[in-house]
């Protein structure tokens, strides 16, 4: 009876976790276009940094979006989604710097919750593909 009980809960959390990649993926993937979009001179106002940064950026965020994602799809080198939620993880520290440095409390916020989220689903997806190998190599 308990496995199944933990089966469950394994499945809810995969959900979870499904749900939370794609929908943060959908923000840093919208957030890199938006640069795109936005000449640099005007982000350089408003962003204390050199536009050859705020592409890096765009181009990093564009990426983890993709690595969040890709992977768990194609059920390909899927050990890359939790490295991309971590290096995620990391604009996010920088973003929330900033957003402090500038004055911006409430973004501020929104960057912490954002990289919360990314830092839960980087634990579990590897936590996951963990226990996963364990499975796989105790069954051999």
């Amino acid at each position: 009876m308990k496995p199944v009980a933990t089966d469950r809960s394994g499945r809810k959390l995969n959900v979870l976790l499904w749900v939370l990649q794609v929908l943060l993926a959908m923000l840093f993937m919208f957030s890199g276009v938006m640069k795109f979009i936005i000449p640099v001179a005007e982000m350089t106002k408003q962003i204390p940094f050199p536009g050859w940064f705020l592409h890096f950026i765009r181009g990093a965020e564009i990426l983890g979006a993709l690595g969040l994602l890709l992977p768990g799809i194609l059920r390909i080198r899927t050990g890359l989604t939790p490295l991309a939620a971590a290096a995620l993880v990391i604009i996010m520290i920088g973003a929330t710097a900033v957003n402090l440095k500038v004055g911006q409390r409430g973004a501020a916020l929104t960057t912490v919750i954002v990289g919360l989220l990314l830092v839960f689903v980087a634990y579990n997806r590897r936590r996951i593909a963990s226990h996963t190998r364990l499975a796989q190599s105790t069954s051999l």
